[in-house]
């Protein structure tokens, strides 16, 4: 993806996370860290999913700085019910 910082082979820092994103419209590819919610497993992102109030469950890769100093989590799918 455009943008997105690649997965580094050997510290931790930006790697692929189960999580929960508050966003508007899915249509977003990226999300600041105060929209992601990490969770430990696929299973708990998919239970804390909440479709009515805009949580959905997803795949994401971060967090990554942007040139502004804000911490970004890159989509790399969404994996709830929708």
């Amino acid at each position: 993806m455009r943008g997105m910082v690649p997965l580094d082979p050997i510290t931790t820092v930006s790697q692929a996370r189960y999580a929960v994103v508050f966003v508007p419209r899915r249509s977003r590819k990226r999300f600041s860290a105060g929209c992601v919610e990490v969770k430990a497993s696929r299973e708990e992102a998919l239970t804390a999913e909440d479709v009515d109030n805009k949580r959905y469950a997803a795949i994401v890769i971060g967090p990554s700085k942007s040139s502004e100093g804000q911490y970004l989590y890159y989509l790399s799918e969404w994996i709830g019910k929708f």
